[in-house]
């Protein structure tokens, strides 16, 4: 492990984090203590599936989109734009690199980028030695002696170069006039904001961490019965489809809105939400930058990913044995922690857990699931 160089100096910083929203969110409070500590200028490279929150972070100066062909993406990748964006950090003149990363990636093509781009120091984990591709670097020792959740995993690569943390919640920027335009968006579907209403956000971008379209149904009715609040089904446009079924099989009072805002209403929409059911998705982690208190139908994939420093309650269920992850490192995650099944959540526990939230009985979301301390807690070879 080499840590011996002088970080101090660094005074445009590149944080590669090219995955979905949720992730950038989760690494910006690394991003900030680097900001802060270095007095530096931050530049993000992310995909074009994060572009859009980084807009929303106020650590970030500047963004870089750009879809690495080691991320899973909907758009095919050509090699020759590949050069183009090494071409393109290389004429920034970025002092340092820092690269974030989940414990089942390799950080290592993001190295060799920042490496051909000339940038004189770069930092991440890594589960190999990586010689000249890293200037600093971290043995990964995730998730094989100890599983710790993103913010927090993040959080300690920087501290290793020296960045102090000061601030570790989640924030967001938005402007009051987007939630003027949200409302009034929301007053053209027929929606009395001045009614009581939370949002059901059954979106998700992997088949695996879908919480099954019957059950949304029945516990939007539920809700309806017991609550009486208007139910919002909010998404991306192209999860439009998917809402406007859900609706229609709902009935009264609940309304799809999936694509009618852009993203800073969004996030201004979840800020007035008394309260969110979502799965794992984005929108989790939203509601935990804005304090909104969430409920997480949460499939059993990465554990580092509950929604940090949250109010809410998560409620875990069983990835599908045939969609279970071919990667090792997650396959060797599923075997340790997760070998005993938790079968699905009951429309019932989710309207219980509503109830519970809605009534001000609202505890603290922890930061890795319960199995997880009490596996940690056993000797490693178990």
């Amino acid at each position: 492990m080499n840590m011996d160089n002088d970080w101090s100096g660094c005074k445009k910083i590149l944080c590669i984090r090219a995955d979905n929203m949720g992730d950038l969110l989760m690494s910006s409070p690394a991003i900030r203590a680097l900001k802060e500590t270095f007095g530096a200028i931050i530049t993000v490279l992310t995909s074009s599936m994060a572009t859009g929150i980084a807009k929303s972070i106020p650590e970030i100066d500047t963004v870089i989109t750009y879809d690495l062909p080691w991320v899973k993406t909907s758009d095919s990748i050509l090699s020759e734009k590949f050069f183009d964006v090494v071409n393109h950090i290389k004429e920034q003149n970025f002092d340092a690199a820092v690269i974030f990363s989940v414990y089942s990636q390799n950080p290592l093509p993001a190295a060799m980028l920042a490496f051909l781009a000339g940038i004189p120091l770069r930092l991440s984990y890594c589960r190999e030695n990586p010689y000249e591709l890293l200037t600093d670097w971290i043995p990964d020792k995730e998730p094989l002696s100890i599983i710790k959740h993103q913010v927090q995993r993040d959080c300690n690569l920087v501290e290793a170069i020296g960045a102090k943390i000061r601030n570790d919640k989640l924030q967001l920027s938005y402007s009051e006039k987007k939630w003027i335009s949200a409302a009034e968006k929301l007053g053209n579907k027929g929606i009395n904001i001045n009614e009581p209403w939370l949002i059901l956000h059954a979106g998700v971008s992997e088949q695996k961490r879908q919480y099954p379209a019957n059950l949304w149904i029945e516990t939007a009715k539920n809700i309806r019965k017991k609550t009486g609040y208007q139910v919002l089904l909010t998404g991306g446009s192209s999860e439009k489809s998917l809402t406007d079924y859900l609706q229609q099989n709902i009935g009264a009072q609940s309304f799809s809105v999936a694509g009618e805002f852009d993203l800073e209403e969004f996030i201004a929409l979840i800020k007035k939400a008394p309260l969110i059911v979502s799965v794992n998705t984005g929108t989790i982690h939203i509601a935990a930058a804005v304090n909104t208190p969430v409920i997480v139908l949460y499939a059993l994939s990465n554990p580092q990913h509950f929604p940090w420093k949250a109010a809410g309650k998560v409620l875990p269920f069983d990835v599908p044995h045939e969609l279970e992850s071919k990667n090792e490192i997650i396959r060797y995650v599923n075997q340790k922690y997760f070998k005993e099944p938790v079968g699905m959540v009951h429309p019932d526990k989710v309207t219980d857990a509503i109830g519970e939230i809605l009534n001000g009985n609202i505890e603290t979301i922890p930061a890795l699931p319960d199995i997880l301390h009490a596996r940690q807690k056993e000797p490693l070879n178990n």
